[in-house]
């Protein structure tokens, strides 16, 4: 008989999470990889790191395809504008709610058990972009095209008019984008368990993005054997994520 007292707790909840994924309990799941990953990185686990990553991916994988098939984008200019309950599917949050928002948007639908994926995007700019965004303990940003060309309005905060709709391919490719723009930017030349942390924070703020799972695992395994870094790990000046 197997000493249980011996069992890793990140093991135990990897397993319950891969039974999960068995039986289509989605978030579920997540839920129990996400425990996992965060417990693996306090311990300086990355061999464990870069194992639950893609389980973790699949789950998220998953979910992500639950809300694309719920049915059109959900604009969200306002906490009224969000179903409730709250509803499977794709949301878009504009101005005058912020990336703050969005986030919580997407915590709440995984607490009801529910396949919520958020994005914020903020005014428009004077080039006729919108400038998207995700946050975590650090912001996600990148400029992409509206789904239709809009004339820029001053009198509002949005600087637009827009109204939907948002196709389904524009919020996911929109949502590759941004995740890609956020993987850049990435400093190769630190220490990979500096790089570790980076797509760690990177994924708090797109928990759906693959890419990101996939380079999570490539740079646990980087940083399999290696010191840790003694020094502080350095962090470039950012903006505050939780404003326009």
């Amino acid at each position: 008989m197997a000493d249980v007292t011996r069992t890793n707790p990140i093991d135990v909840l990897m397993e319950r999470a891969s039974q999960a994924l068995a039986e289509t309990r989605y978030v579920e799941a997540e839920s129990l990889a996400a425990r996992a990953l965060v417990k693996a990185r306090r311990a300086d686990d990355f061999e464990r790191i870069a194992r639950i990553a893609l389980p973790l991916q699949e789950a998220r994988r998953q979910l992500r395809l639950l809300a694309a098939e719920a049915g059109p984008v959900r604009l969200v200019t306002a906490p009224a504008d969000v179903p409730d309950p709250i509803a499977p599917g794709f949301y878009l949050v504009q101005p005058p709610l912020i990336g703050l928002d969005a986030r919580t948007l997407g915590e709440a639908g995984l607490r009801r058990g529910v396949a919520v994926v958020a994005l914020a995007r903020e005014p428009l700019t004077r080039d006729g972009l919108w400038p998207i965004v995700a946050v975590s303990e650090i912001s996600c940003r990148c400029k992409v095209l509206p789904p239709v060309p809009l004339e820029r309005v001053e009198s509002r905060m949005s600087k637009d008019e827009f109204s939907g709709p948002i196709p389904v391919a524009w919020f996911e490719s929109t949502y590759e984008t941004l995740g890609d723009s956020a993987i850049a930017a990435i400093d190769t030349g630190e220490p990979p368990a500096w790089r570790v942390d980076d797509c760690l924070e990177r994924l708090d703020a797109l928990p759906f993005h693959e890419k990101l799972h996939q380079v999570l695992a490539a740079t646990a395994r980087e940083a399999i054997g290696q010191p840790t870094p003694e020094t502080p790990r350095r962090r470039p000046q950012i903006r505050d994520p939780y404003s326009f």
